[in-house]
């Protein structure tokens, strides 16, 4: 039976929306009740999301100072802090360029679906004990599907631009996202197997004892790697950025856009990354939950100290921080190398890693 007795021990920020939900209750109808809410969480999630994309683009500008022995952003406030606020005042201010011969409709479409996609995704992260925005019994289905609509946004925008440095960019993006979909997918599987449920909340709670990947054994090593590998992919980052080679198309597949409109390409890039390390982190590293060892009750208990969005956010920050490693250090693939990782290697062994899994479950081999 699993022991829920961690769980009771961390915050639940359950203690203070359930209040507040009574509050607005006693002098409002239901309806809008709900509609406040969802106002208010609609807001904090658009700050939020704001607000992690700054702190990405500064983070990944002093990785990669710090990896080519630069300085990085040091002049816009302190330590370059303000500089990732300056350059997003700035992509605000710029014109929105009308180009001719080109689907306007669809053309304007396409950014928006990408960032809704990412809004989506975001949105399913468990932040903390009782800290979750969209949670039901198959929220992990959920996520993927969502995953999958931002797909479309890039290939409006690479044809709809009208001009062939942006389709073969879009063209390139779309059978890499698909490809490698396959891998998120089956690796996600193998980890939902193990947990029993698709529940975000059952899958957070199901690693109360021992986090999947020291739970899991080898199958849950493997599935590991191909993700983080796949995820890497899927958000379009070097080494896997070749809808956006500079030096063979430009910008790819937003090389026509400008503005706000490029800055939704941009931000839903730097929150790809984060949403690509949460689900790590939900899948393998217990999502908001603490560190525990059996029978250390002391650092158990100092662990339950900690707050869970500490844990949950931290968690995700280190695993974007090996994604980012990935891209400064090996040189970019050429399609067709790209495309044979996928499909020679990764796709075969995920599927025998799922059955290697289902075998480990069924024989009682799990911790």
């Amino acid at each position: 039976m699993q022991d829920t007795t961690i769980v009771n021990n961390t915050f639940d920020f359950g203690t203070i929306t359930t209040p507040v939900n009574d509050w607005l209750n006693s002098f409002m109808p239901q309806w809008l009740t709900t509609t406040v809410e969802c106002v208010a969480v609609g807001v904090g999630l658009l700050l939020v999301y704001a607000l992690l994309a700054l702190f990405y683009i500064y983070f990944e500008r002093k990785v990669c100072a710090f990896f080519q022995c630069r300085l990085g952003p040091n002049r816009v406030g302190p330590w370059g802090l303000l500089q990732s606020f300056a350059d997003m005042f700035k992509i605000l201010i710029k014109e929105l360029i009308e180009l001719r011969h080109i689907d306007k409709f669809l053309f304007a479409l396409a950014p928006y679906l990408v960032i809704i996609a990412s809004m989506l995704c975001f949105a399913c992260l468990p932040w903390g004990n009782g800290l979750q925005i969209i949670d039901f019994n198959i929220g992990i289905f959920f996520l993927i599907a969502c995953s999958s609509i931002g797909v479309l946004g890039i290939l409006l925008a690479g044809w709809s631009s009208n001009n062939k440095f942006t389709l073969i960019g879009a063209l390139r993006s779309g059978a890499q996202m698909v490809s490698y979909e396959l891998s998120i997918g089956l690796c996600i599987v193998t980890m939902v197997c193990l947990a029993g449920t698709m529940s975000i909340t059952g899958i957070v709670e199901a690693q109360t004892d021992t986090w999947f990947i020291f739970k899991g054994h080898i199958a849950a090593l493997i599935a590991f790697i191909i993700y983080m590998i796949a995820g890497t992919a899927e958000t379009n980052r070097g080494p896997f950025d070749l809808p956006e080679a500079e030096s063979e198309l430009t910008a790819g597949y937003h090389t026509e856009y400008s503005g706000i409109h490029f800055g939704f390409f941009y931000l839903a890039e730097y929150l790809n990354l984060f949403i690509v390390s949460g689900v790590a982190t939900l899948l393998f590293f217990g999502g908001w939950m603490p560190l525990h060892i059996s029978g250390w009750d002391g650092f158990n208990m100092v662990m339950d100290y900690i707050p869970t969005p500490i844990w949950f956010i931290g968690k995700a920050v280190a695993l974007s921080f090996i994604i980012i490693w990935f891209k400064w250090t090996f040189p970019r693939l050429r399609i067709d190398q790209l495309l044979s990782l996928e499909w020679k290697y990764l796709l075969p062994i995920n599927l025998f890693n799922l059955v290697l899994m289902v075998a480990l479950i069924t024989l009682g081999l799990t911790l």
